[in-house]
């Protein structure tokens, strides 16, 4: 409003009154007045922002706590924080670095298990998608196949893993197929309950507007069922970097589960915490990733 009053002045047929004059003579302006309601909000945005921080600090801070008495107290076996980190700084200062096909640094391993884990993921995703859409839009197909994914998924990634080296010959295929056949029940499963969810209403307008099973499919139950699917490969992307650790400690080679064993095998607990730490932090990144591509995708559906 003040920037209006400026450049659009009002016309005034007779000469300006003092009062009008005086605040443009150079006399200094008041300052605002803050509001009970402003400051209130103020106040409101360091709480959340006070609450947001302390809660995790406080979480390393007892982690740390932990960590130190368990060192103390088991006499030294396990690295204290301090010890860990000098180490971690160590491994971190040249970590593709390579001195033999089994001796290689820890982001050499990290790449090369994203590398399998992509492999595997992209699979089960290429199959488990449209699998789950043809049983959730299928009752025959549903009471088939609902017995042998019960059947299935309960089983563990290990024992999935003998099957692979039998068939496939070799520890790389073999890890990237336990990780396939453990990473595509949950894509499979949330697709299905997704379609399964659609509102009848929309499928009834579909029939009586004569769509083809295609437009059905790209325009009624893609936008609905994307919500479950990506929840899907959310919950499949936590469970094929769990399995890549389980399954490269068994296969050996190169990725960051064989790391693991490797340093176990030299008795070197400072460089398997690491280890864990690297993990820990790798799979919370996919999941952030995951999370950031689902709400932009349904962002942009609601949008539309």
């Amino acid at each position: 409003m003040v920037s209006a009053v400026f450049h659009n002045p009002p016309e005034v047929s007779g000469p300006l009154a003092p009062a009008a004059v005086a605040p443009l003579s150079g006399a200094r302006a008041a300052p605002a007045a803050v509001s009970p309601a402003a400051a209130s909000r103020a106040g409101k945005d360091w709480r959340g922002l006070w609450l947001r921080l302390l809660p995790p600090l406080l979480g390393l801070g007892l982690l740390v706590a932990v960590w130190s008495a368990v060192s103390t107290s088991t006499g030294g076996s396990i690295p204290t924080p301090l010890d860990t980190w000098t180490q971690a700084v160590q491994v971190f200062s040249n970590p593709f670095y390579r001195n033999g096909p089994n001796d290689q640094g820890v982001g050499w391993n990290v790449l090369y298990s994203l590398q399998r884990v992509a492999l595997g993921f992209g699979l089960a995703a290429a199959v488990g998608i449209p699998a789950g859409f043809a049983i959730g839009r299928s009752e025959f197909l549903g009471r088939m196949f609902n017995p042998l994914i019960g059947l299935l998924r309960p089983v563990s990634p290990l024992a999935w893993l003998p099957i692979g080296l039998l068939v496939f010959k070799g520890a790389n295929p073999a890890a990237i197929w336990t990780i396939f056949i453990c990473s595509i029940w949950p894509m499979v499963l949330n697709t299905a309950q997704g379609v399964q969810r659609v509102p009848q209403d929309y499928l009834n307008v579909a029939r009586v507007l004569n769509l083809s099973e295609w437009k059905i499919l790209t325009k009624i139950l893609f936008p609905a069922v994307l919500p479950y699917m990506l929840t899907g490969v959310r919950l499949a992307v936590g469970t094929a970097w769990l399995v890549i650790v389980a399954a490269e400690m068994l296969t050996g080679g190169v990725g960051i589960g064989f790391w693991v064993w490797d340093e176990w095998n030299n008795l070197n607990v400072k460089n398997i915490i690491i280890a864990i730490f690297v993990i820990g932090i790798v799979g919370l990144l996919l999941e952030f990733a995951l999370v950031k591509l689902a709400t932009a995708f349904t962002f942009e559906d609601v949008r539309n």
